[in-house]
């Protein structure tokens, strides 16, 4: 159930707000950052099931700012292999209780953070050389399944296209044009597996304006907001989201 009270907007609307700036700006790192903060105050697949629209409607909006700017090569690899991870996160879905999916979802955002962390620290070594087409469609199969429990297709995504020797705008309109992609995918099993409800798509309805205003700003802010403030904000709060949905999935 979703109260409509001055607790849920007090989280949602910031949470969407980050997701969009992120989606729309900067590779949609911190987009997963709404359905951790969504997953605290309900249930995980009622934050799944509001959160996915809101998403598909950032990628709608920032695909025309980003259009054909991407790495086609290295996005048709993760668009090819997001259907097949999305299938085998449906079937995870099917059998899984609602504190498995608060555990994942804490893991998947302190792995996150771990990963982010590692790599400004310089404790991942640089790729020399781009992937190979093979580990192209492994990134897309692990961020088809991470984006279906978790809205958390982020990651694999990262370590694929960092390696590929592409600039910043290709980067992110890449992660445009794939999420775009793995969220249509999405739509069809969550909607035979009940994720959406009236009350989900209500709440889509009042939160589209601040989904459309995180994206404006992210496209606009793409070239002159440093990526270091934005992520560091962001990275700590999904650090202590983490925590507590581990924490609360276990107890």
């Amino acid at each position: 159930m979703i109260s409509f009270d001055l607790a849920f907007f007090a989280v949602a609307v910031p949470a969407v707000l980050f997701a969009g700036i992120s989606k729309g700006g900067f590779g949609s790192g911190a987009a997963f950052a709404a359905l951790a903060a969504l997953a605290l105050i309900l249930e995980p697949a009622v934050a799944l099931g509001l959160t996915l629209p809101l998403l598909m409607l950032m990628d709608a909006f920032t695909l025309r700012p980003y259009w054909r700017r991407w790495h086609w090569p290295s996005a048709r690899l993760l668009i090819l292999g997001g259907l097949p991870g999305v299938a085998l996160g449906a079937v995870l879905y099917r059998v899984a209780e609602p504190d498995v999916f608060r555990v994942l979802i804490g893991a998947v955002a302190l792995g996150f953070v771990g990963f982010q962390g590692a790599v400004r620290l310089r404790l991942l070594p640089a790729r020399a050389r781009p992937f190979s087409a093979a580990t192209g469609l492994a990134a897309g199969v692990a961020a088809g399944f991470t984006s279906f429990v978790a809205h958390a297709g982020g990651p694999p995504v990262a370590v694929y296209l960092l390696a590929q020797g592409i600039g910043k705008t290709a980067y992110q309109a890449t992660t445009v044009i794939a999420f775009w992609a793995i969220n249509l995918f999405k739509a069809v099993p969550y909607g035979f597996l009940g994720i959406f409800t009236a009350q989900t798509l209500l709440a889509d309805l009042v939160l589209a304006p601040v989904a459309l205003l995180g994206a404006w700003l992210g496209v606009r802010a793409h070239h002159v907001v440093s990526e270091r403030l934005f992520f560091g904000v962001t990275y700590t709060a999904l650090g202590v989201i983490g925590v507590k949905l581990i924490w609360d999935g276990v107890t």
